[in-house]
């Protein structure tokens, strides 16, 4: 099962940072997510966030953090989180 918790406001080719807006709910280190839209399709662990290039454990609804990818990944793609077990 997979939650909506926000979107991609930007990507950093050079370094595969995606700039993550939260929307919904929090985004934790550790958790899966999955990342969708019109040609990116993956999951993957988040394995850190940051915050004015400060890491953080945790982001709340209405934050905006930078995130390590494996793929490119474009403005306006979905982020979900991916329930374990359902």
């Amino acid at each position: 099962m997979e939650e909506e918790i926000g979107h991609v406001t930007h990507y950093f080719p050079k370094i595969s940072v995606a700039v993550i807006e939260v929307t919904a709910g929090t985004l934790k280190v550790g958790e899966t997510i999955r990342i969708k839209g019109h040609t990116s399709d993956f999951t993957q662990p988040v394995e850190s966030l940051q915050q004015e290039h400060l890491s953080i454990p945790e982001a709340k609804k209405g934050v905006s953090v930078g995130m390590k990818v494996k793929e490119h990944v474009r403005e306006g793609d979905k982020i979900y989180k991916v329930k374990e077990g359902a």
